[in-house]
């Protein structure tokens, strides 16, 4: 997405609205399969091209994608910090240390410690982070997300709704994510979900 949207025309006009998506709701806080594991399980034979067709994407635009290190977990509490870290004007930043975290160091974003810790790295004060981390602040957030979601029939990540249209997926080369946000600033303004 960051290299599509430096050639976009027109880049002031991209708004970007992350929002919270669980892969596994259910999943709890102790990391168990790793990621490549639970997608064989998803996609079967099909797996290891899929993983393989990520993979690539991601090393193209300089991206280390160790699904053999991630391992998934309830991201909830992660997905509250990112509703805080919008709140302050840092999702980028905050969204990026969580991705980072997972996908190439295979750390446990359920971790209280380890997104104390992102979250500081991105800016974000300790006592706020504490004080969400103990609480059930942006909550409801996640939850209206989780709704939106299942409204727009997006079922994985990245998926992006680009001008309120339908979900498209988010693992595409950057020119091809390059047209549909050009498209989308001939149409309206264009945004990510």
């Amino acid at each position: 997405m960051s290299a599509a949207l430096e050639q976009v025309n027109d880049r002031d006009k991209v708004q970007i609205v992350w929002r919270s998506f669980q892969l596994a709701p259910e999943e709890g806080h102790v990391p168990g399969p790793t990621a490549a594991e639970a997608m064989a399980g998803w996609w079967g034979d099909q797996a290891p091209a899929r993983i393989a067709r990520v993979q690539a994407l991601g090393a193209a635009e300089g991206l280390e994608l160790n699904l053999h290190l991630a391992r998934p977990v309830n991201t909830f509490d992660a997905h509250r910090l990112c509703h805080l870290a919008a709140a302050r004007g840092l999702a980028d930043q905050m969204m990026e240390r969580l991705l980072r975290a997972y996908h190439t160091e295979g750390l446990n974003v359920a971790d209280p410690r380890v997104l104390r810790r992102l979250a500081g790295a991105a800016g974000l004060a300790d006592a706020e982070v504490d004080a969400l981390l103990a609480g059930d602040d942006y909550s409801e957030e996640v939850r209206a997300d989780r709704r939106r979601a299942a409204e727009y029939g997006i079922t994985g990540v990245p998926s992006l709704v680009i001008d309120g249209g339908p979900p498209v997926s988010g693992v595409q080369p950057p020119a091809e994510l390059r047209r549909l946000l050009e498209h989308g600033l001939t149409t309206g303004v264009p945004h990510q979900s």
